[in-house]
């Protein structure tokens, strides 16, 4: 079973042998409720790092008002029982008062790509991100850190961070872990009602769909008018945003015919549970 550790003075003790004797340590921010594809990042790390730690923080300042911060799922037991599956060595899983005190009022601004996409309805959502993984970089000391591509934007932002502050850590991207019908594994998947999670389907296969015909369009616009219009067959889907950008930085495109890699997204609202899916396109 994985080490629990609760406070910062006890991540130190533990990984301090570690950083004497110059070995690599592997770090997998969570808020827990974990699920296949959190699994699936600790094996990828398990591979390359001498030690894996894995965070659970449910990070209150990456929640608005009004989101699902107090409901949202948590199990300790069962995340410790998973990732003893896979060889975890330790999780970080503080209060929230060791990780803020109660006078924090220090940020990373992550600037204009923080307020675009699911930034633009989630006001400093990114902030509070980049906020808290920075933190767990400092407190862990690791050299890489794994997250997945379904949250393509935070993603980026966190690479961006690392190259922008000169920081010595190493971002590690695993594409996104579906479920046997496409739908992206996700910890709020439990919210859905089984005649949602039906629906929800539609994002994948509108994704898919379109990463398949994308040769036939010469406009981005048709691509994302026929995109939209498989995902809105289904009632209790609410599209938020559905949008293609450049892959590297997330800035808009002109054209589909640049050569560069592309990254379709979108985030879509089924019943009150808000979802976010991409697919890259090359």
């Amino acid at each position: 079973m994985p080490k629990l550790l609760r406070t910062i003075s006890e991540v130190s003790d533990f990984t301090s042998l570690y950083h004497l004797v110059n070995r690599r340590i592997g770090l997998i921010p969570t808020m827990g409720a974990l699920h296949e594809g959190h699994l699936e990042l600790g094996r990828k790390a398990r591979k390359e790092c001498d030690c894996v730690i894995y965070s659970i923080f449910v990070n209150p300042i990456q929640f608005g008002k009004g989101e699902d911060l107090e409901r949202y799922p948590r199990d300790m037991k069962g995340d410790m029982e998973k990732l003893d599956s896979v060889g975890a060595d330790a999780v970080f899983a503080p209060e929230t008062a060791i990780m803020y005190g109660k006078d924090h009022s220090t940020f990373v601004d992550t600037g204009r790509i923080g307020r675009i996409l699911c930034g633009r309805t989630r006001k400093n959502h990114f902030r509070g991100v980049a906020t808290v993984v920075l933190k767990l970089f400092n407190i862990t000391g690791c050299d890489q850190a794994y997250f997945g591509k379904k949250d393509y934007q935070q993603f980026v932002i966190l690479k961006k961070m690392v190259r922008e502050l000169d920081l010595p850590h190493e971002i590690i991207g695993i594409d996104t872990i579906r479920d046997p019908d496409g739908l992206a594994m996700s910890s709020r998947n439990s919210y859905l009602s089984d005649s949602q999670r039906k629906s929800a389907v539609s994002i994948y296969r509108a994704l898919s769909k379109a990463k398949g015909n994308l040769l036939k369009y010469k406009d981005k616009s048709d691509l994302i008018r026929d995109t939209r219009s498989v995902i809105e067959k289904e009632k209790s889907a609410e599209i938020e945003y559905l949008e293609i950008r450049n892959a590297d930085d997330l800035s808009k495109i002109k054209s589909l015919k640049t050569g560069k890699k592309f990254v379709l997204m979108t985030a879509v609202k089924i019943g009150g549970t808000r979802l976010i899916d991409n697919i890259e396109l090359n």
